[in-house]
């Protein structure tokens, strides 16, 4: 009796894709089988062909343009499937929470996606019942989805995606704007519904520390084309044999072992990585547990660019307050970084500060003078967490153009060099890539010529290697004498470059500190390096890890 064959869940073959009015692929020749059940991390530089690889796997995802070669699903080619098994099967979760949210009470997105599809009301009640008890979601199962965080309207998109029972699950970087806690619950549960339900996970993701040791392969992809499709403990050493760029968007325990070891298996998570440091340094004395023993956080002598004083805000008269009793100095030609929660206020603070809402009770002082709107409007730019809200162009050039005067496209030149986009300059701003589109956003504000820079989550979406120019542009800024201040979630970025850091609770500045000072002393809004080495050194840099590391081994 012949045993049946094994068919892949999705099976691309030769798979290539242009968009209109471009003459180069976006992807090329991609050859790829998922297995049922399979659990596969897509990983590589933004514009790398990632989400275009992702949305040929939903058609009613799939961008316009010249699609060559072939992508069956179950073993019959995706585009001949209805529209309704593709809909059930298949499902897909967004960058952004809210751009997938259709309806405006949380019961009701949970049942909207079963309701399109026919099913009928004791089904759904059942299914949503399921789903909110899964994701423990019945304890805001009536509330408005306005009022829900960021982490929560994400879980929430989840839920009404898992609600219709799919055999696939898609995701596109879903925790770029969530922060480290709730990203790294959201990562957990998707996990757990691959474990538990048996789904098959394809995901893009950035954190790759969260979801690396979770993945059963690793596809790298790098100018449009697969380079590695390998095992998350050897991904790692291909990248450094291939000598690919790649290589330093690893976890942290990864970079760190092979930044003085050539042999071994590397260590995946911040658990591994400590057990591997304490083996390392077992009974042997640490000479030299701190590179930056005297660093210390004074702004007493220091010209201040902003001051923001016992600040109160509230969106409506009977609302809740949103920010109690702020207050933040903030040194002139600094890097002021700010983390936080999800729905702790943050976004609300740099409203306030740039003049789009207006608190009522504090004060807010710019280089030493009374803000009014007009002076805000003078000093300070804003880059807001949605770059897509700044977009009214067709094309990336349109939008640039309309910054500068008659005469100035040399200086639009200069910059879209400087941000990278110079070669998109003839997409829609809306074709572009999650990173794309910061890179973008960020041209276009930085062509108003701001003394006072705002920027809310500005490296969401963006891989490593732009993170290093873009700090490289803020860098320069700074030289210049313009001061930013950021709201982010990314404590690596935060601890690498900003000068000062604080952490933003429950509508207030709870505390302020130098990164190597701000960073050590926490659990959570900390540092993998900082994590995995603590209570053998005090580094918080993943290069101190390195350093401390080869002096103590005497290397």
């Amino acid at each position: 009796m012949k045993k049946a064959r094994k068919m892949a869940q999705f099976e691309i073959s030769d798979l290539s894709f242009t968009y209109p009015l471009k003459e180069e692929k976006t992807i090329k020749n991609i050859n790829l089988k998922v297995e049922s059940g399979e659990f596969i991390t897509l990983i590589g530089r933004s514009g790398s062909g990632k989400t275009t690889l992702l949305r040929q796997l939903k058609t009613v995802l799939a961008p316009v343009g010249k699609k060559e070669g072939t992508v069956l699903f179950n073993g019959k080619e995706l585009s001949t499937i209805g529209l309704r098994e593709e809909s059930s099967k298949i499902g897909y979760v967004m960058q952004n929470p809210e751009s997938q949210t259709v309806t405006d009470r949380v019961w009701h997105e949970l049942a909207f996606g079963l309701e399109s599809l026919g099913v009928d009301q004791n089904t759904i009640r059942l299914r949503v019942a399921e789903m909110a008890s899964f994701f423990g979601i019945q304890n805001w199962f009536n509330k408005d989805v306005a009022e829900l965080s960021g982490g929560q309207k994400q879980l929430l998109n989840l839920a009404s995606v898992m609600a219709m029972q799919p055999e696939v699950l898609i995701l596109d970087e879903p925790t770029s704007q969530l922060d480290p806690i709730a990203a790294s619950d959201f990562l957990a549960t998707i996990k757990k519904i691959n474990l538990e339900l048996g789904t098959t996970i394809i995901i893009t993701e950035h954190r790759l520390e969260d979801v690396i040791h979770m993945s059963d392969r690793i596809i790298v992809m790098e100018d449009g084309k697969i380079i590695a499709d390998e095992k998350p403990e050897n991904v790692g050493k291909v990248l450094l044999q291939k000598n690919s760029e790649i290589f330093h968007s690893m976890p942290t325990p990864v970079k760190v072992y092979y930044s003085v070891k050539s042999d071994g298996m590397p260590p995946l998570t911040v658990r591994e990585g400590r057990s591997w440091l304490l083996k390392e340094f077992d009974e042997r004395d640490i000479r030299v547990k701190d590179l930056n023993p005297d660093s210390i956080y004074d702004i007493d002598d220091k010209e201040l660019a902003l001051e923001v004083k016992e600040v109160w805000m509230r969106y409506r008269k009977e609302g809740d307050d949103i920010l109690k009793d702020v207050n933040l100095f903030v040194p002139s030609g600094s890097i002021f970084a700010l983390l936080g929660g999800n729905g702790t206020g943050k976004s609300t603070l740099l409203k306030v500060i740039s003049g789009i809402c207006s608190p009522y009770r504090g004060s807010i002082r710019v280089k030493g003078k009374k803000a009014s709107r007009d002076l805000l409007g003078k000093t300070i730019t804003m880059l807001p967490q949605d770059p897509k809200s700044i977009f009214v162009k067709k094309t990336v050039k349109e939008e640039l153009m309309e910054m500068v005067e008659k005469g100035e496209e040399e200086k639009i030149m200069e910059l879209a060099k400087l941000c990278e986009v110079d070669s998109l300059f003839d997409s829609h701003p809306y074709d572009l890539s999650g990173g794309e589109t910061e890179r973008v956003a960020l041209c276009k504000v930085l062509l108003t010529d701001p003394d006072i820079l705002l920027l809310d989550e500005p490296t969401k979406g963006m891989d490593n290697f732009f993170k290093e120019k873009f700090a490289e542009i803020m860098i320069n800024l700074k030289k210049r004498g313009v001061t930013v201040i950021l709201v982010s979630h990314d404590a690596e970025f935060c601890a690498e470059y900003a000068d000062y850091t604080g952490l933003f609770f429950d509508g207030s500045v709870i505390t302020v500190n130098v990164p190597d000072r701000f960073f050590r002393n926490n659990s959570f809004y900390t540092t993998k390096a900082n994590r995995m080495s603590k209570g053998i050194f005090d580094a918080v840099k993943t290069s101190d890890l390195i350093e401390l590391y080869r002096i103590n081994q005497g290397q």
